[in-house]
C-alpha cells in the first residue's frame, strides 16, 4: 500500500474528505508537461559532464597566470586527467542516450 493511499484510508477512518491533489507539473499551468520535457536528467549530465570536462582541459592546457614570484601554476595531472575523463563518460553516455530516444 503506497502512502498516498495508506493517508486516504486513515482521512475516510477520521471522517475527512480529501480532494484529489494535482501533480507538480499540472499545478504550474503547463498543461502537465514538464520542463525540457521527459529528458531533463540527461540534459543536466550533459551540462554537467562537459563542463567537467572543459574546465579541467582548460586548467591543465592554459595555467594560472604567475603570482608575485613569476611561477604559472598547473592544475595537478593526477587530479585533473581522472576528472576530466569523468566528465567525458558523463557527457558521452548522456548524448548517447539523447540520441538514442
Amino acid at each position: 500500500m503506497s502512502v498516498a493511499n495508506a493517508f486516504a484510508v486513515h482521512a475516510e477512518v477520521f471522517g475527512a474528505h480529501l480532494v484529489g491533489m494535482p501533480t507538480a507539473a499540472l499545478s504550474a499551468g503547463n498543461g502537465g508537461t514538464m520542463f525540457l520535457g521527459d529528458d531533463l536528467i540527461p540534459y543536466l549530465v550533459l551540462a554537467l559532464g562537459a563542463a567537467l570536462f572543459v574546465g579541467n582541459v582548460a586548467a591543465m592546457v592554459r595555467p594560472r597566470r604567475a603570482d608575485e614570484g613569476g611561477q604559472t601554476v598547473r592544475a595537478p595531472a593526477r587530479r585533473a586527467v581522472p576528472l576530466a575523463l569523468v566528465g567525458f563518460v558523463a557527457a558521452l553516455w548522456a548524448l548517447a542516450t539523447l540520441l538514442a530516444g
